[in-house]
C-alpha cells in the first residue's frame, strides 16, 4: 500500500493563512484524529484541531475532505486551512510526520498520483505546471485550456484513428472469412491515414505560435561598444539593470529582462558591442552576442549618431544574422541627429529612440507589442507547447508517412507503422493501452458473438 503524504501547499510562512494537504489511504484516519470527526466530502468544516496524543489544541483550522476516486489525486484527500504563523505550522507537519505510513511528499507527488489514477493526461500535467509558471495574461489563457485537456483530447482522437485504421487492416487479413468484416478495407484506411497525416502537420505548423508563447520571444539587442544598447535596455526594463558608462566595451556577457508587453512573454536580452578585439574576455562576450542573435526571434540593432550603421544600418551586423533573422535598426539616440530617408524597399526598419522621455521610447513600444501579437496569434485551438509534444508529433508523421506511401510493402508492415505514429501519440499524454486494439476489432466487427 501506497504512503499517505502531506506538504505545505501554500507556499513559505508566515503567511495569513497556511494550506497543507494531505493524500492516501490513512488520509480519513489522520483527519478524525485531528477533528474529532470526518467532514462531509466537498463541505468545509471549522474545527479545533487537537494533537492525537496530548490532545492540546493545536490550532482552528477549516478541514475539507475529499473522497477518493472524486478527488484531484484519486485518492482520500484532505486540507487543512490553519493559520500560517511558523509554530503552528511546524506543530501540525510534526503530528502528521509522527504517524506511521505518513511521510512528506516528493516535488510533484500529488500531480504524480492524479497521473496514476488517470484523473490527469501528461499534456494536462504539463499544463498545470505552465498555469504555476504564467507570468502574462496569454500564458495563463494557453496553459488553462491545456489543463482543461484539449491537447490531450486531440492528441487521443488522433489516436484511436489510428488505432481504428490498424483494427481494419488486421481484421482484413485476419477475419476475411467472418461475415461482420467489410472488405477491402485498405484503400479507405490510407486516404484516412493521408487525412490524420495532414492534420498533424498542420497542427505542428501552427504551434510553433504556442511554443513561442510559452517560453516567450526572444529580442536581442545588439549593437556596436556604446551605441546605446544598455541605457535602451534600461529604459525598456523600466530600471537599472544594465551598468552604462561612457567607457566602451562595459557589457561583456549577456542580461536578460523578462517584460509582459500587452500581455505577450518577451525575453529582453542585451549584448556585449561587436567590435574587433585582443581581449579574451570581452571576445567571449562577442561570440555570445552572435550566438544569442542566432536564436533570436528580433533583432534590435542600436545605432548612435555617428557611429557604425549611421549611413548602412546593417553595417557591422554579421551576414548571417541579417539574411536569417528580422531586424531592426533603433537610432537610440534621435534627439541628436535628423533620421536618414527610410529604405523605399521597407526591408529596413529604421525606428527613433531616445531615452530622454517617454514619447522617444513609444514608437518602440508600440511596435515591439504589435511584433509579440502578430507573431504569436494567439489561437482558441489548442497547441503543442513543449519540445517533447513535438519530438513525438513528428515520430508519429514519421510512421505515417512511411505507412501511406509504402504501396508495394505487405499490409502487415504498413499496420506496424501505423502502430509506431499511434504509440508516438500514446507517449505524448502517457496512455498507451496494448488492449486497445483487441477491443476495437471485437467491439466494431462483433467477432466472436
Amino acid at each position: 500500500m501506497a504512503d499517505t503524504i502531506y506538504a505545505l501547499s501554500s507556499g513559505a510562512v508566515p503567511s495569513g493563512v497556511a494550506v497543507i494537504r494531505l493524500s492516501g489511504s490513512r488520509t480519513r484516519e489522520i483527519v478524525e484524529g485531528l477533528c474529532g470527526r470526518v467532514p462531509e466530502p466537498r463541505k468545509a468544516l471549522l474545527a479545533r484541531l487537537r494533537h492525537p496524543e496530548t490532545r492540546d489544541i493545536l490550532d482552528e483550522a477549516l478541514v475539507l475532505f475529499f473522497e477518493g476516486p472524486a478527488s484531484f489525486t484519486g485518492e482520500d484527500v484532505a486540507e487543512f486551512q490553519c493559520h500560517g504563523g511558523r509554530a503552528v505550522v511546524s506543530s501540525l507537519l510534526g503530528v502528521l510526520g509522527s504517524v506511521a505510513g505518513c511521510r512528506p511528499a516528493d516535488a510533484g507527488e500529488f500531480t504524480r498520483r492524479a497521473f496514476d489514477h488517470g484523473r490527469m493526461d501528461l499534456t494536462e500535467v504539463e499544463g498545470l505546471a505552465d498555469l504555476i509558471a504564467a507570468e502574462t495574461e496569454s500564458q495563463r489563457r494557453q496553459a488553462m485550456r491545456q489543463m482543461d485537456g484539449a491537447l490531450g483530447q486531440l492528441y487521443e482522437d488522433w489516436r484511436k484513428r489510428l488505432i481504428h485504421m490498424r483494427a481494419m487492416i488486421e481484421a482484413d487479413f485476419d477475419f476475411a472469412d467472418e461475415e461482420d468484416v467489410p472488405g477491402s478495407v485498405a484503400d479507405e484506411v490510407w486516404a484516412q491515414a493521408a487525412r490524420v497525416y495532414a492534420e498533424i502537420a498542420d497542427h505542428l505548423e501552427k504551434s510553433r505560435s504556442g511554443e513561442r508563447l510559452r517560453s516567450g520571444l526572444q529580442v536581442v539587442l545588439m549593437g556596436a561598444p556604446n551605441a546605446g544598447k544598455s541605457s535602451l535596455l534600461n529604459a525598456i526594463a523600466g530600471r537599472d539593470v544594465a551598468i552604462v558608462t561612457e567607457e566602451a566595451g562595459t557589457t561583456r556577457d549577456v542580461i536578460e529582462v523578462h517584460l509582459d508587453l500587452g500581455g505577450y512573454p518577451v525575453t529582453l536580452v542585451d549584448t556585449a558591442g561587436l567590435r574587433q578585439t585582443d581581449g579574451i574576455v570581452e571576445r567571449e562576450g562577442i561570440r555570445r552576442a552572435e550566438a544569442m542573435g542566432r536564436q533570436a526571434d528580433l533583432i534590435l540593432w542600436a545605432v548612435e549618431p555617428g557611429g557604425v550603421g549611421k549611413d548602412d544600418p546593417s553595417s557591422g551586423l554579421p551576414e548571417d544574422l541579417r539574411d536569417n533573422v528580422p531586424v531592426w535598426t533603433v537610432r537610440t539616440k534621435a534627439d541628436l541627429e535628423t533620421l536618414p530617408e527610410q529604405d523605399s524597399s521597407g526591408m529596413i526598419q529604421q525606428i527613433p529612440c531616445s531615452i530622454k522621455s517617454p514619447e522617444g521610447m513609444a514608437d518602440l513600444f508600440s511596435r515591439l507589442t504589435r511584433f509579440a501579437e502578430e507573431t504569436i496569434s494567439l489561437s482558441e485551438a489548442p497547441l503543442a507547447t513543449r519540445e517533447r509534444h513535438r519530438h513525438y508529433l513528428n515520430a508519429c508523421l514519421a510512421g505515417l508517412k512511411s505507412a501511406v506511401e509504402a504501396a508495394d510493402l505487405p499490409a502487415e508492415l504498413r499496420a506496424e507503422d501505423l502502430r509506431r505514429a499511434a504509440d508516438a501519440l500514446g507517449r505524448i499524454t502517457g496512455r498507451i493501452d496494448v488492449e486497445d486494439l483487441l477491443d476495437v476489432i471485437f467491439r466494431d466487427f462483433c467477432i466472436g458473438k
